[in-house]
């Protein structure tokens, strides 16, 4: 790894610590003591999983969305946020083969505005039939004092099932498999506190502003979280899947390594795709290294699947007539 450039932003910066946050789940993993033997597996997968019968198997997962709400808070736009939760949330179900059955929500705010949590909650409510879940409850709660009046923060949990003779993982994956790319909308959900460090705060640029990407700089990064789900089942009912992954934070290469046993490595032609015009702004203006670029955003790609080398065509196939852009991006081989 090259020495950071003098003055380039990092996302330690930014006030972000990958680190730290390692650091606090390994923590957690030392004080856990509740377990109950329908279990199945340890922390640190995309999912948790649950067994309920010889058969099949919850899997259950819970996120946010980070600091892109101030971003749609200094929009006033409120109708999108709810869409990148589902994102986030439903497709690390769908890592393991789970389909996302039910979600719930959690809404922080300092205040209640009737029409402004009624945008959120109706953006939650499109997300999940776009996976093919249903919404079926949440909480709203006020914190006055601890929250602005026009701040709020989302949260949200959602359980699905999966067979468990068809769970995907390290357990499937082999030498020679290939890593096919679903690219993604933009930043999706992750970076954002970075990204608006660099082009917020430092660079000043506007959130109105055309004149970096042709539209307003607002609209791009308020983009909404592509979800993966639907079309994550359909491939695996298609053609043989030995595993996805879900690229949020930690980028490409950190998610995907969740999804490789010991002993196995991706090689990943990252010539294979060029990112969006928003990555290459936040990179330029804040000189972001090329190696914090990577752990920080999706870069482009926000799933992978790993497939046996023969299903490589027909899984690209199946996915574009979805409508998705995909391509192979790289093959896993022995370390």
């Amino acid at each position: 790894m090259t020495d950071p450039v003098e003055g380039a932003a990092t996302y330690a910066a930014a006030g972000v610590s990958i680190e730290a946050g390692d650091r606090a789940v390994e923590l957690i993993k030392a004080r856990l003591t509740s377990a109950r033997p329908e279990v199945v597996g340890g922390l640190g997968g995309f999912a948790g999983l649950f067994r309920i019968d010889d058969e099949r198997l919850l899997a259950t997962s819970t996120d946010g969305v980070g600091t892109k709400v101030a971003i749609a808070q200094a929009m006033d736009r409120h109708d999108t946020i709810g869409h990148d939760l589902v994102g986030m949330v439903v497709d690390d179900i769908v890592v393991c083969g789970a389909e996302p059955l039910f979600m719930t929500d959690y809404i922080a705010c300092g205040r209640v505005v009737p029409g402004r949590i009624a945008d959120i909650v109706a953006g939650i409510d499109a997300g999940c039939a776009l996976a093919g879940c249903a919404l079926i409850g949440g909480e709203t709660a006020e914190h006055p004092g601890l929250l602005g009046p026009d701040d709020y923060d989302v949260a949200g949990a959602a359980t699905g099932m999966v067979r468990a003779d068809a769970v995907l993982g390290p357990d499937r994956v082999n030498a020679g498999d290939v890593v096919i790319a679903m690219g993604s909308s933009g930043l999706h959900s992750n970076g954002y506190s970075l990204a608006r460090h660099v082009l917020l705060a430092s660079a000043k640029i506007a959130l109105d502003s055309t004149a970096d990407l042709g539209v307003p700089l607002g609209e791009v990064l308020l983009t909404p979280t592509r979800i993966y789900a639907k079309d994550c089942l359909s491939l695996a009912a298609t053609v043989e899947v030995h595993a996805f992954s879900h690229v949020t934070g930690g980028g490409l290469t950190a998610n995907l390594a969740r999804v490789l046993p010991d002993g196995l490595t991706a090689e990943i032609d990252r010539g294979s795709w060029t990112p969006a015009p928003i990555f290459g702004l936040i990179a330029d203006r804040g000189r972001v290294a090329p190696q914090e670029m990577e752990r920080t955003f999706n870069l482009g790609v926000g799933m992978v699947a790993v497939v046996p080398e023969s299903a490589a065509e027909p899984a690209l196939a199946h996915l574009r007539a979805r409508g998705l852009e995909t391509w192979i991006c790289g093959e896993i081989r022995r370390a």
